[in-house]
């Protein structure tokens, strides 16, 4: 399995990306999302990737973030029905965030919109991933939405890894907040997340 390319980015376009690797040029299919987010051509890259094997081809996906390439992940695996062709199309449609927020929120206009989503499948979605994104991407979609400043960000970061951990929301918060209080702004997230667990 190829998990991830370290490399110099030989070209790119919306859709695909090669990447030189001590002189192997990787051919990588790429969401829009990703493709605002590399460098120049001739500069280093590093892209995430999910290998899809078919009974008549290998192809490699690529991601410049974890959350991109879990929702990938998730749509391929868990939705019935869908593709990388469509899993891309969502990528490039909507951000991460958002596009949990509409499954928690049962919103299948918004996911309905989504190029290459019709109503029946953003039905499907909603169904089929609301168990998978529950409370953490209400919580993500919503510190999105009011655009956080740093040290908002900071909390809301480790609230989602308690959340992840089987926090309930409001005691996670609390808990976050009372270990900001004790180690003071400048405080990273997994500080914050360590402290936290200790108290809790």
């Amino acid at each position: 399995m190829i998990t991830h390319l370290r490399g110099r980015l030989a070209q790119a376009n919306p859709t695909q990306a090669v990447v030189d690797v001590n002189g192997i040029g990787y051919e990588v299919t790429i969401p829009l999302s990703t493709y605002d987010r590399l460098p120049p051509a001739g500069r280093d890259v590093e892209l995430l990737t999910q290998l899809v094997v078919r009974e008549d081809a290998h192809e490699l996906y690529g991601f410049a973030s974890s959350e991109e390439r879990d929702l990938f992940r998730l749509l391929i695996q868990r939705v019935s029905g869908i593709g990388p062709k469509t899993a891309l199309a969502v990528l490039s449609g909507t951000p991460v965030p958002t596009f949990k927020g509409a499954v928690v929120n049962g919103d299948v206009k918004a996911l309905a919109s989504i190029k290459g989503v019709g109503k029946k499948t953003a039905e499907r979605m909603i169904v089929e991933l609301k168990d998978h994104v529950g409370v953490a991407g209400a919580w993500e979609a919503a510190s999105v939405r009011h655009a956080l400043p740093p040290e908002e960000q900071k909390v809301n970061d480790a609230v989602l890894a308690l959340i992840s951990l089987g926090w309930k929301q409001v005691e996670a918060h609390k808990l976050v907040r009372a270990a900001l209080d004790r180690l003071g702004p400048a405080t990273e997230v997994e500080a914050l997340v360590r402290d936290a667990l200790r108290a809790g």
